[in-house]
């Protein structure tokens, strides 16, 4: 049975449309207690929310909702995604409840659940959370009802939770570090992190007004942070999105740091430090940096795009770190799910282990040149398997060899078929990948 409102990562869409309204929201909470009190017993669920306007009224909704279902209601007000996570861990409660939408902008909002272990819904979960949609609202005694209280210190808690995925002495005292923390979610925990560990931290992106969020900064949009690097002279930069769990770096030159190679830094820390079996990755992670990987003596693997996957497969193959080019990565021996905040300090620990800079500390790694483009699939869903397509895949893949690969996508969220070409002859890479989106967009049109 598909699932008919949540996707990879919850629900998502634009503020008033389809399942991103107060009704619905109302209906959810209420469905999200009904499953949880199949299991009978007092439940509690805890809320965040990034810095969105629309986070007001929605935390109301699922609040009312979870409420009239009889569960107990933990608000924390603005968190980074991974703040819910690990407050959900440390009180006990039997879920969490993030409203954001990540690295969107704040014309859009979306609701993402967290297990009492700090993990994902599973599928299963999130079905029967979705068949409870379908049934009328019965509100129970009043004598049976939830109630709400506040979390004042879920910040202080999350911050020295932080803090505490590093050795006790780490000292980042000397470093000047640019943050940008969107106007989101970090915006007063990240800056603080850092300044209590001794970095000299100089903010931006932390003045949120509700729809500012996300807007021309962050870790989706780093140029403004490339360029008050160079012009403060620090010695790096960091960027998360809107709910936080993403990292994006810059070096002391102003060059963007993407999570492929933050990933392959913290495997390589990893790998002299504590010991790291393998990493996991995407379809998306460049080929150059599973190289990289493979040579440090640590295995690595390939999941779908997607945190979720990626979890997945590190739980399957018991591996510790995973992540995306995107900037989300895992550090499964320190939390449970993306953390941009954690990924960071984990990053500086290794700069100061190695006694290097960020730019030397990835310099090894030999990045392939990547292509990506977007074809207008028109509607058409199965475009990757057709005949033609796989002919002109094969064609460019044997005119790569093992120097370079292929990979055909449709996109999750849009009528798009995605088309990487990546490899080590940059011309080549760009030729193929033009001829390949070519004969996809001549089928379509078909």
């Amino acid at each position: 049975m598909s699932k008919k409102y949540f996707g990879t990562d919850g629900i998502r869409g634009r503020v008033g449309e389809g399942a991103i309204t107060v009704d619905f929201m109302l209906r959810l909470g209420w469905a999200a207690g009904r499953v949880m009190a199949e299991e009978g017993g007092r439940k509690r669920v805890l809320i965040g929310k990034d810095t969105r306007l629309s986070g007001y009224m929605f935390e109301s909704a699922l609040q009312a909702g979870l409420i009239a279902s009889g569960v107990e209601v933990g608000l924390m007000g603005p968190m980074p995604t991974p703040a819910v996570a690990y407050l959900t861990r440390t009180f006990h409660a039997d879920a969490g409840i993030v409203i954001s939408a990540s690295h969107n902008g704040h014309e859009d909002n979306g609701i993402k659940f967290f297990s009492a272990g700090g993990y994902k819904l599973p599928d299963e979960v999130e079905l029967k959370i979705e068949q409870q949609l379908d049934q009328p609202i019965e509100t129970l005694a009043s004598n049976q009802l939830g109630k709400a209280f506040r979390i004042a210190d879920a910040a202080g808690r999350y911050i020295e939770y932080c803090k505490s995925t590093v050795p006790r002495d780490t000292d980042l005292g000397g470093l000047k570090i640019v943050v940008d923390c969107a106007h989101g979610a970090t915006y007063h925990i990240a800056p603080k992190v850092l300044r209590e560990l001794g970095a000299e931290v100089i903010a931006m992106g932390v003045e949120p007004d509700g729809v500012n969020i996300n807007r021309d900064c962050g870790s989706t949009s780093p140029e403004l942070l490339q360029k008050r690097v160079l012009e403060e002279n620090a010695d790096l930069g960091a960027a998360f999105d809107g709910d936080g769990d993403r990292l994006i770096m810059v070096d002391g030159k102003g060059n963007r740091i993407d999570g492929d190679m933050l990933l392959y830094l913290i495997a390589r820390f990893r790998k002299e430090t504590s010991g790291c079996a393998g990493v996991v990755g995407t379809l998306m992670t460049n080929l150059g940096v599973e190289n990289s990987i493979r040579d440090l003596g640590v295995g690595f693997a390939r999941a779908k795009v997607g945190d979720r996957y990626v979890m997945e497969k590190m739980r399957e193959l018991n591996f510790h770190l995973g992540g995306e080019s995107s900037g989300h990565i895992i550090c499964a021996d320190r939390t449970t799910t993306g953390d941009g905040v954690v990924s960071a300090l984990q990053v500086l620990s290794a700069c100061r282990y190695f006694d290097v800079g960020l730019e030397e500390a990835v310099s090894s790694v030999k990045m392939y040149p990547q292509v990506l483009l977007n074809v207008n699939s028109r509607g058409k869903s199965n475009l990757c398997e057709d005949a033609t397509v796989q002919e002109a895949t094969n064609q460019a893949e044997s005119q790569l060899g093992d120097r370079g690969r292929v990979l055909l996508r449709p996109s999750g969220t849009e009528p798009l078929v995605r088309v990487m070409v990546e490899g080590e002859d940059k011309l080549l890479v760009e030729q193929l990948a033009k001829q390949v989106a070519a004969v996809v967009e001549q089928v379509a049109g078909a």
